[in-house]
């Protein structure tokens, strides 16, 4: 079985990626706008990889601990204990409070103004319902910005069940109108360890309802369909999978050969990797720290864990406030990034004591240990933006010679026996979905990729695709860049014949080759 987190070895050598042709439905559809289509509990097993989300409430810490608090406490009962019903007399769902579902239907909205690439794809492809008869278990963050792909989802034929990747990161009044809407929605925000598995596992095992494909983000639903049904995972058609980490894992099954259906990655597409972990995580990381702790990034002294896509847009962020920013890396290539884009590359270790901010963003694990918190300034933030809680090991915090006080929603002090404190976000968990939110339109791109990448999977004929990962084609970021492009009055240059002809281009299109890096 794969770990749950990147272990330090090299991904190049985690299972052959290979690239797909789309389906000649899929390229016609994208040409003509899809016009020519035809409650229970459970022992989890043992092992790392149920370890690597390891809530943080009181419970976790053994009577020795001195712990005032947590942010992930609630006083409430627990939703699995209420007996909600929807409108319809349905019960077949488990969110806070279903009585929120107006606040969240008006949130879906406002998202919708803002998501004018996967509204477009709804319109083109409702007629047709491409997703007719697939059941989709989904696992990812639930905000309004997932609402609109999941109900984009159910307009084009599918059934979905959905469960949250993050266990802070659930907007409660979006599960509600979710849920009151009629989709089986199993989440909200502040759950614990059990309640996250259980989730997911509402989601997978019901029934008179037998799930065909996946759509996750992180690996858990693969992760636990895998483990505990075997047999119902022979059985899907297709995984599409939108992180770095639950790609990891991917790769690591294809290269034990446990992989055994067709799984698209889209991370690695251009419209995931620039624009939702660029271009999204330089706004988000800003809004994150902001209304978390209220500080001022002029002057302050950053360290960014990891140059990839994600760590190239929170330095573009921070430097761009008035930040002086270090950079972590091991690879040489783009540690080579980070030095031409003005950027001191240093090991942890040999800035650690003058930081004011420590950002992690490598997926990879204990990147930041208890030597290095031990060392840290008074009042330094310590916070993460990959998207498993692996990379702060903050269960070294939890001894008796630590204290912990609850600020507020996701943020505590850390103090230590001589008063030094540091302020830790969202509890080493995911700090822009858990502590803020992301750019609707952004996610509007993904989202689009996502669908497409389903539609693919769905209707490809038998034998098309193997028990391996895929990547998507530029075709295909192709389709979904230019139905985002209408929003700023964009107006394409077209090839002429000569040209097109000079360049050995389809005039249509694709206009880059496969392994082009934008």
């Amino acid at each position: 079985m794969a770990t749950a987190v990147v272990n330090g070895q090299d991904v190049t050598e985690m299972g052959r990626v290979s690239s797909f042709k789309l389906s000649d439905k899929v390229v016609e559809a994208t040409a003509s706008g899809f016009k020519d289509r035809t409650k229970r509990r459970f022992s989890l097993p043992a092992g790392p990889r149920f370890d690597s989300r390891r809530s943080s409430t009181v419970s976790v810490c053994s009577s020795t601990s001195s712990y005032t608090g947590s942010s992930s406490e609630e006083d409430e009962v627990s939703p699995r204990e209420k007996n909600q019903k929807n409108s319809k007399g349905s019960s077949d769902f488990c969110v806070k409070n279903i009585s929120q579902a107006a606040f969240g239907r008006r949130e879906i909205e406002i998202a919708e103004q803002e998501m004018p690439g996967i509204v477009a794809l709804r319109k083109r492809a409702t007629d047709d319902k491409p997703l007719k008869g697939a059941k989709i278990v989904g696992c990812t963050h639930i905000n309004a910005q997932t609402a609109v792909l999941i109900e984009t989802l159910v307009e084009l034929g599918a059934s979905v069940r959905w469960s949250a990747c993050n266990i802070f990161s659930t907007q409660n009044e979006v599960a509600a109108a979710l849920a009151e809407a009629d989709h089986s929605i199993f989440a909200w925000r502040g759950e614990s360890e059990e309640d996250f598995w259980w989730c997911i596992d509402k989601c997978i095992n019901t029934e008179n309802w037998q799930p065909n494909m996946i759509l996750d983000d992180g690996g858990d639903a693969t992760h636990l369909m895998l483990k505990k049904y075997p047999a119902m995972f022979k059985m899907i058609k297709g995984i599409c999978e939108e992180s770095v980490t639950g790609v990891h894992r991917l790769y690591q099954l294809s290269k034990a050969g446990k992989l055994t259906v067709p799984a698209m990655n889209v991370n690695d597409s251009v419209t995931k990797t620039m624009f939702d972990n660029l271009y999204s995580c330089r706004e988000s990381i800003i809004d994150s720290l902001k209304r978390a702790t209220d500080v001022m990034f002029g002057g302050k002294q950053v360290v960014i864990c990891g140059y990839g896509e994600v760590g190239k847009g929170c330095c573009q962020a921070l430097k761009g406030l008035g930040c002086t920013v270090y950079v972590t890396e091991i690879d040489p290539v783009c540690a080579l990034q980070a030095c031409m884009d003005g950027f001191r590359v240093m090991k942890l270790s040999e800035v650690i004591r003058q930081v004011d901010i420590l950002v992690t963003a490598t997926g990879n694990k204990n990147v930041v240990t208890r030597d290095h918190m031990d060392k840290m300034k008074n009042g330094a933030i310590v916070c993460n933006m990959g998207h498993s809680n692996t990379e702060i090991d903050v269960n070294s915090l939890r001894t008796p010679d630590l204290t912990w006080e609850k600020v507020r929603s996701q943020v505590d002090h850390v103090l230590w026996p001589d008063g030094k404190r540091i302020i830790l976000l969202a509890e080493g968990r995911l700090v822009n979905l858990s502590c803020s939110s992301v750019p609707s339109f952004v996610v509007s791109i993904t989202s689009c990729t996502q669908a497409l990448a389903l539609i693919e999977l769905f209707n490809a004929p038998a034998g098309r695709y193997k028990s391996d990962v895929y990547l998507l084609p530029k075709k295909m970021d192709e389709y979904v860049a230019s139905l985002h492009l209408p929003t700023f009055d964009a107006h394409l240059t077209e090839l002429s014949d000569e040209q097109a002809k000079y360049m050995g281009l389809n005039k249509a299109g694709p206009f880059k080759p496969n392994y082009y890096r934008y």
